[in-house]
């Protein structure tokens, strides 16, 4: 219900709200007299009502043993109110604009933000529906429709803060490039213009404050990847987030070049030289004093540098087993494999497919005190006291195979080569092998079977894969469906085309993505593992020969067990975990028996 406006502000009243939680039938006896304890002691008067509520740890009727939290109570609130309730998702509103209507001190003063502005529409977050006097001044600055939206007063002081202190830093850089009128600026495109006219330095205070603010903004979005793309007029910032990727800001081109040197020099790399390729590393800190690692790589394009920066966070690349994703029945083969005492055990997949974390996660648990477990790696992915880690450096020429060639004098237990990616390399992991140590390595291929024909190819004699490889998992990463998922009849079709042609019975029921304030609408949150294992086994054994038919061989190890990666999804799928289509999606190739 919507209360009449009326020409005089008020703001949110507790009692007023309690009484409509006890209309609503949404706390017990016992909570409605605390709440109004609470309110009538007069705490915290300069608190929102929805804050102090919460601050009440009241009982969720509609969830046995869950709290009503603010942005439970925003959203119950926004419904009774008949008011579009609004969740913030930072990667689809346009700072420049939004922080180009009001000030900073207006828009905390008046708990708004706007959220979304066109040449018609201007969308404002209010953490007080019954305040509109800020209105009257918008509508003389904006001719379009002013809309309200509902919103936790939480989320609008965070993104108040956050969107003008970056605003003001970005400003702030704008400044130094020669332009002393503050009031005209006011969107990208001035800004464009202005950053043609002076270098920055990249160690401004305000450049310093964007990189941080880049940085943080990538760790609160969960972000596994930071792309900086020059373009003609101006720079492309985009975060991967559960494997996809997502368009996060655009900067001046003059601008952006001072926060790349910024990385640069944090990442130890020649700011001077932009011909050539270069890869380095940041070591650095969440809000929440996480460390966190960052691999920096650029790459020379039409319109300058291009930065990558891969965020290894210590928490998702040493996992356990069932966060990884494996089913009983493939961690009791991946565990039969890990504890042989020599042989080699390859991990396959395409770039992003969690192979490094697979490894880590393994090798950490056989880290033990009795054992030298030592490592080369290109680059090293996450420094890790309990290996001993050797980098690769091709310009002095330490590659993999001398690498190991300098490992094997180091009297070792484990070995974990990077990647095998040539004929040398995999002649050194034999060699590793077959003098009693147990090597961990990589291949890029799209399946378990495809490594042994890519190692036949590459020239490894098919006697030595035979009496080496202990086993090949195949892998890859799908997301998960957030806890906002909604159950579906499956359809027959469609599920018979993920498991054909294994006869699977099709589950009662699926999931699939609805979207909500955790997942920013997507419907997923996080991703999980789907594994294809081969065991090499005596009759397999009699396939493995130069020349021999990846068809023939796939038969032989689905006949002796392996599950494709489609039916390792399907395992997910119905679970409730993950979505026919998503499983799809990650493994598009059909299996034929």
């Amino acid at each position: 219900m919507r209360e009449e406006s009326t020409t005089e502000d008020r703001k949110l009243d507790i009692a007023q709200i309690i009484a409509w939680l006890e209309a609503d039938g949404m706390l017990s006896a016992a909570d409605l007299k605390k709440c109004r304890q609470y309110a009538q002691a007069g705490i915290n008067k300069h608190k929102h009502p929805l804050k102090i509520l919460a601050e009440c740890e009241l009982a969720d009727k509609s969830a046995l043993g869950k709290l009503l939290t603010q942005e439970d109570l925003t959203q119950w609130l926004a419904k009774k109110l008949a008011t579009p309730y609004y969740y913030f998702d930072p990667l689809r509103i346009d700072v420049s604009k939004v922080t180009s209507i009001f000030s900073k001190a207006y828009a905390g003063n008046y708990n708004i933000l706007p959220i979304k502005i066109s040449d018609d529409e201007v969308v404002v977050a209010t953490a007080e529906p019954f305040v509109q006097s800020w209105q009257q001044d918008l509508a003389k600055m904006h001719n379009g429709k002013i809309s309200c939206v509902f919103s936790n007063p939480d989320e609008i002081k965070r993104y108040v803060d956050e969107f003008y202190n970056f605003s003001r830093s970005l400003k702030g850089a704008s400044h130094q490039t020669g332009q002393s009128d503050s009031s005209t600026v006011q969107n990208f495109e001035q800004l464009i213009e202005l950053s043609k006219t002076a270098d920055l330095d990249a160690n401004n205070q305000h450049v310093v404050n964007l990189v941080n603010w880049l940085l943080q903004y990538a760790f609160d979005q969960r972000a596994s990847d930071i792309h900086i793309e020059p373009r003609r007029l101006q720079s492309n910032v985009r975060f991967r987030i559960d494997g996809v990727l997502h368009q996060v800001y655009q900067l001046p081109k003059n601008i952006m070049n001072a926060v790349l040197s910024r990385l640069k020099i944090l990442g130890r790399m020649n700011i001077a030289e932009k011909r050539l390729p270069q890869d380095g590393r940041i070591k650095t800190q969440s809000s929440a004093g996480k460390e966190i690692e960052l691999r920096l790589s650029t790459m020379p394009t039409a319109f300058g540098e291009k930065l990558v920066m891969r965020i290894f966070d210590p928490d998702v690349l040493l996992r356990d087993y069932e966060q990884l994703g494996f089913n009983k029945q493939e961690l009791q083969i991946w565990n039969h494999m890990t504890s042989q005492s020599h042989g080699i055990i390859l991990v396959t997949g395409p770039t992003g497919s969690g192979k490094t974390t697979t490894l880590y996660s393994t090798l950490k648990r056989l880290a033990t005190p009795e054992i030298n477990l030592c490592t080369v790696e290109d680059p090293i992915e996450q420094i890790e006291p309990a290996f001993n880690q050797m980098q690769v450096q091709a310009n002095i020429g330490l590659d993999f195979a001398n690498g190991i060639r300098t490992l094997m004098r180091q009297d070792p237990d484990i070995i974990m080569v990077g990647e095998i990616r040539d004929m040398e390399t995999a002649e050194m992991a034999v060699q590793a092998s077959l003098t009693g140590h147990l090597v961990f390595s990589t291949l890029h291929t799209n399946n378990a079977p495809a490594a042994v024909t890519r190692l036949l190819n590459i020239g490894v004699p098919s006697y030595l894969i035979q009496q080496t490889v202990l086993g090949i998992m195949a892998q890859r990463l799908i997301r998960v469906l957030c806890h906002c998922k909604a159950a579906v009849v499956p359809d027959e079709q469609q599920w018979q085309a993920l498991t054909a042609p294994f006869k699977v019975a099709t589950p009662k029921k699926i999931y699939q993505a609805v979207g909500c304030k955790l997942c920013r609408n997507t419907g997923f949150a996080g991703r999980i593992g789907i594994y294809e294992i081969l065991e090499n086994s005596a009759s397999l054994q009699k396939i493995i020969v130069a020349g021999c038919d990846i068809n023939q061989l796939q038969k032989q190890a689905i006949k002796e067990g392996m599950r494709p990666l489609r039916l390792s999804g399907a395992e997910k799928v119905a679970a409730g975990m993950t979505t026919i289509e998503e499983v799809m999606r990650v493994a598009p190739e059909r299996i034929d028996l």
